[in-house]
């Protein structure tokens, strides 16, 4: 499996720049409590590597994986891949991360 880790500043800086597009695998009931603003949510309960491949191929961004610490996240990159997309970008601390260095959040 690739897996690129991106850490919080990279984050704040594609999504300050719109080259980023952050992809939430957490549940919904945790989207809703919290979110990196900017992000979109498809939680992995529900994941489906093709939709989100479709998606990142009409949005153009880089497609990063996102989930409150990074457990989920690695999850949907591995589906991904063994969906045969080539997908790697990962927030490695997540929501946790982003949350517990006082950056703004969305409810």
């Amino acid at each position: 499996m690739n897996v690129v880790d991106l850490d919080r500043d990279a984050i704040k800086a594609g999504l300050a720049d719109g080259t980023l597009l952050l992809i939430d695998v957490r549940e919904a009931h945790e989207f809703a409590g919290g979110r990196i603003p900017g992000s979109i949510t498809h939680p992995l309960s529900t994941f489906d590597p093709d939709t989100i491949a479709a998606l990142v191929s009409e949005d153009g961004r880089r497609p990063v994986f996102s989930c409150a610490a990074g457990i989920r996240s690695v999850h949907a990159l591995a589906a991904a891949q063994r969906a045969g997309h080539s997908i790697d970008g990962h927030y490695v601390g997540g929501f946790k991360d982003w949350y517990a260095a006082g950056e703004a959040i969305e409810r």
